[in-house]
């Protein structure tokens, strides 16, 4: 794990490990790094997970097991930047194995409640477009989308 920057944490009701090897097999540039265990000074229970640090697509992650306190929701998601379809097949299809479920606009929930968006690369550019009806044409495509079509949202942005 690095020094610099940041590190996000991940908080988790006794499900640290499972999800840090989740997001190791579904993300390349990937790897579990240090677990830490609980002591007899608690909270948890002795030899029980406390965190494990992990790195997914080369971004450092820390994963707690803090209890059922506090859970995930929308408010924060981790954007996945696609260059092609398949890449957002993949992980749509993984993200949401297990348990997750899909949702509008390319965002999606994984089994552990975690918010991502899977996101064509080159919807950015479309939706910033000085042309209004370029913009709009691709709000509207991506508005009417789950999983996100890369071909569907090129041909509503050139208007075809």
């Amino acid at each position: 794990m690095t020094t610099d920057g940041f590190v996000t944490c991940l908080w988790f009701d006794g499900k640290a490990e499972e999800a840090a090897a989740f997001y190791v097999s579904v993300f390349k540039n990937s790897g579990i790094g240090r677990v830490a265990r609980y002591t007899d000074a608690g909270p948890g229970t002795t030899g029980s997970v406390l965190t494990v640090e992990f790195t997914a697509n080369g971004q450092d992650f820390v994963a707690l097991n803090g209890g059922p306190e506090f859970t995930f929701n929308e408010a924060v998601s981790f954007q996945i930047l696609c260059s092609d379809q398949e890449e957002i097949d993949h992980y749509w299809t993984r993200l949401t194995e297990d348990g997750g479920e899909g949702g509008p606009c390319g965002w999606l929930k994984d089994r552990f409640g975690v918010s991502w968006q899977v996101v064509y690369d080159r919807l950015p550019e479309m939706i910033h477009d000085p042309d209004p009806q370029k913009t709009a044409r691709a709000m509207k495509a991506m508005m009417s989308m789950g999983k996100l079509d890369a071909a569907a949202l090129e041909k509503a942005y050139a208007g075809q």
